[in-house]
């Protein structure tokens, strides 16, 4: 397989080709790399932390018992111990070798959008995603529908026989399955009777309130029956647009920012067929439409992206947390708390004239105590906005040791140019290379920065 191919793919499954993976896959035709990269994500690793300390929260009985100070004590515990989830996703992302497994949870939690306050409920929300995400999709939609951290983000607890609440209903067509305009409100209003009295216990697991719980007749979608929730997702399946929905969102973030309607239409049908991811995913990897030149480099790296892009060449450990929320607040994407249900705008939406200048600056910040001095992306949140409230306008450092080590044993023996190729996706322009090469005295640890810092490092 090509070098610059096995970059390519590297790119989009992940977050990058090392020299090691070039090395190793070098000799491979494309089948085989292939199913290396589909083999290594099979196995389902969840992403799981100590949560013992609040133990308290996922019994009904004791959350009834307790104080409202003890309530709020636990809930301050729970909001860091989400802080400390989000570092450990990070570093997930950087460190695993389950590459599309990471990258395509990483893509669902654009899609299944929720946010939520309880850490329990975050950490079984985004284990669900890792669970499912090169699963079968029928499947996926209905556990998700059962999560108690989107039940409560899209207010289907209140949904009653008596009082139906339509948000999770509408959004699930809306947002997760079919788009804007592929249903009418009153396939919303049946939709949602459908999923009355669908609730969640303490600890997050489903159950329903039988009596709360709506058991008549609905007609959706021209279709008339005791339909549950999950006949809903059923019928919605049913509806070719839900595959050509999913292909689209797919589409643009491994493929291409601009959908070309002929290969939109090849993966529909062929992700229709039985809604197996995996096997989308395969099928894709192994076009030659995904190589081709065009589809190279063309995507703008979101701020995940750029952020674990470094660390997996540079390993690096914060030594405030806060200060890694920080970087992910100012290019404006923090893991576990998007914007709002409709998720984070991808590609050029990640650009202005201040996050621009700071994504270009973030490879001095990280691995050059380079200071910061930008203004905030959006507003901060909780004890976030408390924590540099005092310094918001002064320069800071980002406090970090940094892992050389890794760095020196992949790329210390590359020359200037191989490094640059490894590094770098799109065209350079001549006078930037020529910039570059006047650069080679500088020492390889400057150099890897001064290519970081190119506006091509922001691609993809």
């Amino acid at each position: 397989m090509k070098t610059k191919h096995l970059q390519h793919v590297y790119s989009r499954i992940g977050f990058g080709a090392l020299p090691s993976d070039i090395k190793l896959f070098s000799n491979f035709d494309r089948r085989k790399v292939v199913a290396r990269i589909m083999e290594q994500s099979e196995k389902i690793v969840p992403l799981e932390m100590d949560l013992s300390d609040l133990e308290a929260l996922t019994s009904e009985k004791n959350r009834v018992a307790m104080d409202k100070k003890k309530r709020m004590e636990l809930q301050k515990i729970s909001r860091k111990k989400i802080e400390a989830y989000n570092q450990l996703w990070i570093e997930r992302l950087a460190e695993t070798d389950q590459l599309l497994r990471e990258k395509m949870t990483l893509f669902w939690a654009n899609v299944f959008v929720c946010r939520d306050n309880n850490i329990f409920h975050v950490q079984r929300y985004n284990n669900t995603l890792r669970r499912h995400s090169l699963g079968d999709f029928r499947t996926f939609v209905k556990a998700i529908a059962r999560e108690a951290a989107m039940s409560k983000y899209l207010n289907n607890r209140q949904n009653l026989k008596e009082r139906p609440n339509e948000n999770f209903a509408r959004e699930l067509m809306e947002l997760f399955t079919l788009g804007e305009g592929n249903y009418t409100e009153k396939d919303i209003k049946e939709a949602a009777r459908a999923f009355t009295g669908w609730s969640f216990k303490p600890n997050g697991d489903f159950y329903l309130r039988q009596k709360k719980h709506d058991y008549g007749v609905k007609t959706f979608m021209g279709k008339t029956g005791n339909f549950e929730g999950e006949d809903i997702i059923d019928i919605i399946l049913e509806q070719k647009q839900c595959a050509r929905f999913i292909c689209s969102k797919i589409y643009r973030y491994f493929i291409h920012p601009e959908i070309n309607e002929t290969r939109l239409n090849e993966l529909t049908d062929f992700f229709y067929k039985d809604y197996d991811v995996a096997s989308l995913m395969n099928y894709i990897l192994m076009t030659d439409w995904f190589y081709a030149e065009a589809n190279i480099g063309a995507k703008i790296k979101s701020p995940i992206e750029l952020l674990v892009g470094i660390l997996r060449i540079v390993p690096l450990n914060f030594e405030k947390r806060k200060q890694l929320l920080y970087l992910q607040k100012v290019m404006g994407q923090i893991l576990f708390n998007p914007p709002n249900v409709a998720g984070w705008l991808q590609d050029k939406n990640w650009i202005d004239s201040n996050t621009l200048l700071f994504r270009m600056k973030l490879p001095s910040v990280l691995l050059n105590n380079a200071v910061i001095q930008v203004n905030q992306k959006g507003e901060f949140e909780d004890s976030f906005d408390a924590y540099y409230a005092k310094t918001k306008k002064t320069n800071r450092y980002i406090k970090i040791t940094r892992n050389w080590a890794i760095f020196n044993r992949e790329f210390l023996l590359l020359s200037d140019k191989e490094l640059r190729e490894i590094l770098i996706l799109s065209p350079i322009e001549k006078d930037t290379k020529a910039f570059l090469d006047s650069l080679a005295v500088v020492g390889k640890k400057e150099y890897l920065v001064q290519l970081m810092s190119l506006p091509e490092y922001q691609l993809c």
